[in-house]
């Protein structure tokens, strides 16, 4: 079954009641995961960061990236309180450190065994090699990355995982662990990649869903897709093509202030794809063709036999005159057609009887 993350990140705006009111949400609409963002923004940027431009646009304001951030930070006590309520709802936490300390905190205190390395850090080899390090399973966002820098990363994971923990780290190291049947072993079992194109929205056209495709394939690792676009049409496709793994931004208000808010889904969209999701699995089968339990008892209607279009007697010849094809199915195949053409009837048939030839 497709693992379903809802992306609360920063639409809290800071502000715990709508961090609480984000999980509620997500739980109602049937998410697995809830997936905050956790970062302190004195080790995340510094102070002449600019933002990007969906964000001016999305905030309709144009500062710093620090100032930004900053008020966006949920302290580490929320953190603690928004675990213990995904708790008692059956929902699991998870968040996305996006500095060292905010890992440490994030394994050591709240004790999560699943985490995920954001796009923006897959080339952070420091901050990444401290993931693989903690022994968690790995989610791996690839926006804007290149194959050569996924396969680099899944050099520096695979290093961590298997690695001495004095074993000097630098690229040959990397390489080889990823090069290795224990580093391979390793990431197997622990790394799901995933497809994503970094634009909030992403365009339609630069969605390359395929690529998601390509990274299963390249990396013959669990593959699945976080996506940016407007809408639930995209992810509902990505797991019509075999997704393992969704993950969707959604908000409580797309018209609240914030950077990611536009982008998001609200509860009713969030609560549509997942149904939609869960209906597109039933959906693909098991891939077996073959008639299903409700199309057996459809075979005698929606099927033909072969039957007597005029009156024919007993040693009378069948010809194309006297023998048609119609509903139900319940007599000679259409398939005996060419084999009783020229051949004697055995019995008188009246004009619309079935063939019993």
């Amino acid at each position: 079954m497709t693992l379903i993350i809802a992306e609360a990140g920063v639409n809290h705006n800071g502000n715990e009641k709508l961090a609480f009111e984000l999980v509620e949400a997500a739980h109602q609409a049937g998410a697995d995961i809830v997936k905050f963002q956790t970062f302190k923004a004195k080790n995340l940027v510094t102070s002449e960061a600019k933002q990007a431009d969906y964000q001016i646009t999305n905030t309709q304001k144009e500062e710093s990236q620090l100032a930004m951030l900053s008020r966006l930070e949920l302290s580490f006590e929320v953190h603690h309180q928004l675990v213990k309520h995904c708790e008692s709802l059956g929902i699991e936490f998870l968040s996305t450190a996006f500095d060292s300390e905010s890992l440490a905190f994030l394994v050591n205190d709240l004790g999560l065994t699943r985490l995920k390395i954001p796009s923006g850090e897959i080339t952070n080899a420091p901050l990444v090699l401290e993931h693989a390090r903690t022994g968690c399973d790995l989610i791996v966002s690839t926006g804007m990355a290149s194959l050569s820098e996924v396969e680099a990363v899944l050099g520096v994971i695979a290093f961590g995982y298997t690695a001495d923990i004095n074993a000097k780290p630098c690229e040959v190291a990397f390489q080889q662990a990823y090069a290795s049947e224990l580093g391979q072993k390793a990431l197997k079992k622990k790394v799901t990649v995933l497809h994503c194109t970094t634009e909030y929205p992403a365009p339609m056209a630069e969605i390359n869903l395929k690529a998601m495709d390509t990274l299963a394939r390249a990396f013959e690792l669990p593959a699945g897709y976080s996506d940016h676009s407007q809408g639930i049409a995209i992810p509902i496709a990505a797991v019509a093509r075999g997704a393992v793994l969704i993950e969707k931004h959604f908000t409580l208000d797309k018209n609240m202030e914030g950077p990611d808010h536009k982008a998001s889904l609200d509860p009713l969209e969030l609560a549509a794809m997942v149904k939609s999701i869960r209906q597109v699995e039933i959906a693909l089968g098991v891939g077996v063709k073959s008639p299903t339990v409700s199309e057996v008892k459809n075979k005698a209607v929606a099927r033909k036999s072969l039957v007597a279009s005029r009156d024919i007697r007993a040693g009378e010849l069948f010809d194309i005159d006297n023998v048609t094809i119609k509903r139900p199915g319940t007599g000679m195949s259409p398939y005996r057609y060419w084999d009783i053409i020229s051949k004697p009837a055995s019995v008188d048939y009246m004009t619309g009887d079935l063939l019993v030839e």
